[in-house]
This record gives structure tokens, C-alpha cells and sequence, in this order.
């Protein structure tokens, strides 16, 4: 029996309506900034439907542009002025950047109050012990991916393919805390399949199209597809779907699954930003 295919955009629809209503309720809107260096196109698609969801929602967005010719300086000054903006309640530094900036020292500048990605060392840290509050958007929606589609976590032997900061890493601690037993493959990993094949939830986040065939894949398994590339105009995931979808239990499609979860995770981040800066 094919798999029941996981209606990422309808549950992002959701708690998009979700967050809308939460923001007709505080004294003022929350205000995300979003800093793009550079005209990298995937990036630009990235962040206009940010923009579009954050008009959704109510929240206000803060458009920053520098140029790709913008050094590592000047990115990180612009990322200070915003940390000193009393109106601005969350940042978000799209990645990736030009090659010449070094996005680590650039996402460990903006304030862990005001860090809408999750990923400043401090809230990385805090994740890592389970005490985070600000979560990374991918793995956030991922996991509410799960709970809503009815998934026992705990116990469950979930293997994340990809050791990205931006998804595998932090997934991996996020289904860690809820008790999974987690395994973490990524380049250099022997024999992925072997892995995979043992697994009861199998989450892939790498840029390779089609990389999870079938055979890597035990009968009933859940199959989370964080992977985008682009074939032409088709954006096709890491999952080779025709074929997994006849062996998984639950599977996510590309496009629809995990990107609009992605969006939604942010705007949920951007108002627990204001939030925490004592915003009512």
C-alpha cells in the first residue's frame, strides 16, 4: 500500500492562521529583519515568501540588501545596527552568503534574543541540553511535521541523513529530546543504506537529488524530505519519491512537505523572539 503523503503546506497553512491570530492580540507587531547579501536567485525566492508570510501573519518585515561586493565588516555591522534597534525583535541573515563571507562569525553576531534561525552558539547550546527555546525553522517544522501526523517519537530509531547546521545537526539533537535513538550519516558514512534500511524515521537534508532509493528503506518507515535541488523549473528532493512512497508508511513531497513548514517555524520564531524581549 502506498504511503499516506504528509500535506506539508496544509499544516503550515494552519499555524500560519495560527500566528496571525496571536499577533492581532499583542500590543504591537513583531518586527523580523531579514538581511540578504548578495542576488543569489534561490535565495531571492527564499526570501520573498518569508516577506509574504510575514505580511500573512501581520508581522513586520524589515528588508536589509548589501551587495555581493559587501565585506565580512560591513555584513556584521549591519547585523550589529539591527541587534541595537529597539524595533526590531528578530533577525534572520539568509544563507548562504558570497563565498568571501564567513557565516559563522556573521551568525554569531546577531543577538541570541533576536536570533529568528536558532543558530547563534548560545541557542545551539542551549538546544543541545534541551533547554532551547528559539529552535532552527526546518528541523521545528520537521518535528511538528511528525507530532501532527501522529508519530510516536520516543523509541524510535531515526536516522538523519546530512549534518548541515542549518537541518541535520540540530534535527539530530531535536529528536534525540524526544527520546528517539539517533543516527547521523553524511559523506562520509561507508554505507548510508545500511543505516537507513534499519530505521523507523528516516529525515533527509543533503542537495542531492534522489539520493534515498527504495532499497534504502525498511517496509513502513516515515521518509521526511528536507532536501531541495532544481532539475530546469522542477524542484525535486533528496527522496527518490516514486519509489519510496511504495514502501514508507508517511512521506513528504518536495515541493509541499517541509519548505512551507520551514516559513511558518519563522514567524512563529520571529513572535517567541518578541516575546522573550518582554514584548506583550
Amino acid at each position: 500500500m502506498p504511503a499516506k503523503i504528509i500535506d506539508g503546506k496544509k499544516m503550515a497553512d494552519a499555524l500560519l492562521e495560527k500566528a496571525a491570530q496571536e499577533v492581532s492580540s499583542l500590543s504591537r507587531p513583531p518586527c523580523l529583519a531579514i538581511v540578504l547579501v548578495g542576488n543569489d536567485p534561490a535565495s531571492e525566492v527564499y526570501v520573498r515568501k518569508k516577506i509574504e508570510a510575514c505580511k500573512f501573519t501581520g508581522i513586520v518585515s524589515k528588508d536589509v540588501r548589501l551587495p555581493a561586493s559587501a565585506t565580512q565588516s560591513e555584513v556584521i555591522g549591519a547585523v550589529q545596527k539591527l541587534n541595537k534597534e529597539g524595533k526590531v525583535d528578530a533577525i534572520l541573515v539568509q544563507v548562504p552568503m558570497p563565498q568571501a563571507i564567513d557565516e559563522d562569525k556573521v551568525l554569531a553576531q546577531v543577538a541570541p534574543e533576536k536570533d529568528a534561525d536558532g543558530f547563534h552558539p548560545e541557542n545551539f547550546g542551549k538546544l543541545a541540553f534541551n533547554q532551547g527555546k528559539i529552535i532552527p525553522c526546518t528541523p521545528l517544522g520537521i518535528l511538528h511535521l511528525l507530532k501532527q501526523s501522529g508519530v510516536a517519537l520516543a523509541g524510535k530509531h531515526a536516522v538523519v541523513i546530512g549534518r548541515s547546521r542549518i537541518v541535520g545537526k540540530p534535527l539530530a539533537l531535536l529528536l534525540l529530546n524526544e527520546n528517539c535513538t539517533v543516527s547521523i550519516c553524511h559523506s562520509k558514512t561507508p554505507d548510508i543504506g545500511s543505516l537507513s534500511a534499519q530505521a523507523d524515521i528516516v529525515c533527509v537534508a543533503v542537495g542531492k537529488p534522489k539520493l534515498l532509493k527504495a532499497g534504502m528503506v525498511k517496509q513502513g518507515a516515515v521518509v521526511i524530505d528536507a532536501g531541495t535541488s532544481r532539475e530546469g523549473e522542477k524542484l525535486i528532493g533528496d527522496v527518490d519519491f516514486d519509489s519510496v512512497k511504495e514502501k514508507a508508511s508517511l512521506i513528504t513531497p518536495v515541493p509541499g512537505g517541509v519548505g512551507p513548514m520551514t516559513v511558518a517555524a519563522l514567524m512563529h520564531n520571529a513572535i517567541l523572539c518578541y516575546r522573550i524581549r518582554g514584548g506583550k
